[in-house]
């Protein structure tokens, strides 16, 4: 069981955490595209993260609402011309956010919420892993549907380089 202080601060201060995150991406100069936005595009462009992620420690992992948030991510993000490599490298930072908030905040209060942050932290890496598979699996999705379409490219090149499920099955 996980307290509900943790699922309501993600709740209630996803804008602090995304504050949190965004700081992290300033400070990592690798990731060029995020570094081109604004403040507070990457701030609401974080937020959603965060209620996600406390309705999954509250509730447990619904992979379908997992993958489909994710899978969205992705191809929202292959359309707006980011790299793969820099939008797990986010996540990433979304799980470093939440790690750190977990550790120097929420369990330092007593040895009850210590117990229950190594749970939390279980969830939030596997939460984050997920996510980055789908993340993945959207941004190639929406790579192969804009060879298809909009390049046509042929079949033949596709399945040479395409060898997710995506591609012949039509959908996850």
């Amino acid at each position: 069981m996980i307290d509900r202080v943790l699922i309501d601060t993600l709740n209630l201060r996803s804008r602090d955490l995304a504050v949190r995150w965004k700081d992290l991406i300033r400070n990592s100069p690798q990731l060029k595209h995020y570094n081109q936005l604004g403040d507070s595009v990457l701030i609401e462009a974080d937020i959603p993260f965060y209620p996600l992620l406390a309705r999954t420690l509250d509730r447990g992992l619904d992979s379908s609402i997992v993958s489909e948030f994710f899978l969205a991510v992705g191809r929202r993000r292959m359309r707006d011309g980011f790299p793969i490599s820099e939008v797990i490298f986010a996540i990433n930072l979304f799980q470093k956010t939440v790690i750190e908030y977990i550790m120097t905040e929420f369990a330092p209060e007593n040895s009850m919420r210590m117990y229950q942050s190594m749970g939390a932290l279980t969830i939030v890496a596997e939460f984050c892993m997920l996510g980055s598979f789908y993340t993945c699996k959207g941004f190639l999705e929406e790579t192969y549907t804009r060879m298809n379409i909009h390049d046509e490219a042929s079949d033949e090149l596709l399945k040479k380089y395409f060898k997710d499920e995506f591609v012949f099955s039509g959908g996850i």
